[in-house]
């Protein structure tokens, strides 16, 4: 999935790949910890807690800040060919 500026919603990008992942949202509430409803709070969430992000990441195993990175390059890109 590519994703341009202002495109990253990283609470349905971690929903989606929780379901790739075929594993359930209590699994990852527990994981965390956190409640499930707070989880269902962080799916609609466009921007998250970098520690939150990382600790997200470091439980599913699935390098989340990837988006941002591929976002800080494509505006380098972008400002060497100005």
């Amino acid at each position: 999935m590519a994703y341009t500026k202002g495109d990253i919603h990283i609470g349905n990008i971690i929903h989606e790949q929780l379901r790739k992942d075929q594993r359930s949202v209590g699994w990852l509430a527990r994981e965390i910890p956190c409640t499930r409803n707070h989880l269902y709070k962080v799916f609609h969430r466009p921007s998250l807690d970098t520690d939150l992000l990382l600790r997200i990441s470091q439980v599913m195993n699935f390098n989340f800040f990837q988006y941002y990175v591929a976002e800080i390059k494509k505006g380098e890109s972008q400002r060497m060919g100005e």
